[in-house]
């Protein structure tokens, strides 16, 4: 279900309309490189992993239409793409620092670490 569609429902729930903005696969660590700096979608396919090109377009295009990431587009040839955070990525890069910090707790609290 889209993000844009939970808001069509009559009760939404604030979590669940969140979860659903960052759920796929590659948005966490898309938004999560993109808060180093401006990214080119192909520096993102280096340094994330072995997403695909589609999948990845896909994913920037849903991050930036749920207004967590802007897309710039320079005027020269061959076009150049360019995607940052927007104040509301921004905003949750904190809340992704601190699951980052409750998955630490919850790697040691299974003995994993």
């Amino acid at each position: 279900m889209k993000t844009k569609e939970l808001l069509i429902e009559e009760k939404v729930c604030p979590l669940e309309f969140a979860v659903n903005a960052i759920s796929g696969k590659w948005k966490i660590p898309i938004v999560w490189r993109i808060n180093e700096g401006e990214k080119r979608p192909s520096e993102m396919l280096k340094g994330i992993g072995k997403v695909d090109r589609r999948v990845l377009n896909q994913h920037l295009k849903e991050l930036q239409q749920d207004g967590i990431l802007s897309k710039k587009i320079f005027n020269e040839l061959p076009p150049r793409v360019e995607y940052s955070l927007t104040p509301l990525g921004e905003k949750l890069v904190l809340v992704l620092w601190q699951l980052n910090d409750w998955g630490n707790v919850l790697l040691e609290h299974s003995g994993e670490k």
